[in-house]
């Protein structure tokens, strides 16, 4: 895959105090590091002036997708995945948590192990949870659990850092219905429903800022949300096989 086109999906919601360095600074890597990429903005019904700021940059490599209302995080990222053109679909977060060089790694990763999907985690770090508030990883650990306890695997679901191959990720996110933060984990008990194979790459965040995330409402919800899903999944499986 040493010529294949990367498509980087970046979701964003109200980040137009940063948007325009982030997509600078991934239009240089990405230009730096592959023959042929897109950078695609997924603006998730952005309220300030996001899309505005995007759509403002001019490249050849940058293209805008979005809706409004706001519908969630998951929501966004569907649309940016499934606008994509590349023959490696990546995904991050509008921060650059994990640093731009990490989409790089990861796509490596990807090619290297032959793999359907690569992830990033933060679990097979050592420094991969480095300076968190101790709520959030109290919370981070115990929604790891639970995903865990639920679907039988011990993924780091919530980090923001994916990357699939193009059919992948289309017949992952074509079934995929959750628009909130819990789509991460919709999109590992697809993979393992239908599977596929998982790369993981040890990653850290290097750029911490305030989360958006309330942790105890929204901890509260995405366990009602695993459990709905997985019930969800199991039924959405099963009619994609024939077996209803």
């Amino acid at each position: 895959m040493q010529n294949a086109k990367i498509s980087l999906v970046i979701p964003a919601y109200n980040e137009a105090a940063i948007i325009e360095n982030t997509i600078k600074t991934a239009l240089s890597f990405l230009e730096s590091r592959f023959p042929e990429f897109e950078l695609i903005i997924s603006d998730d019904g952005s309220t300030d002036k996001t899309r505005a700021v995007a759509e403002s940059i001019e490249d050849s490599h940058l293209r805008c997708v979005g809706h409004m209302p706001n519908r969630g995080k998951g929501s966004a990222v569907r649309e940016g995945i499934l606008a994509a053109r590349g023959d490696i679909i990546v995904y991050t977060d509008a921060d650059l948590a994990y640093g731009i060089e990490a989409v790089g790694e990861l796509a490596d990763k990807l090619a290297a192990e032959g793999a359907d999907i690569a992830i990033g985690s933060r679990k097979l770090h050592p420094q991969g949870f480095e300076d968190y508030p101790y709520i959030r990883l109290a919370a981070s650990r115990l929604f790891s659990f639970l995903t865990g306890l639920l679907a039988g695997f011990r993924y780091d679901t919530q980090c923001g850092l994916k990357a699939f191959s193009a059919n992948t990720a289309k017949e992952i996110f074509k079934l995929c219905e959750t628009d909130g933060f819990a789509f991460d984990f919709e999109v590992m008990l697809l993979a393992k429903g239908l599977g596929l194979s998982v790369a993981q790459l040890p990653v850290k965040i290097i750029n911490h800022r305030d989360s958006k995330v309330s942790v105890l409402r929204d901890s509260i919800r995405m366990f009602l949300d695993i459990v709905r899903i997985r019930i969800a999944v199991k039924r959405r499986l099963r009619r994609e096989s024939g077996s209803d």
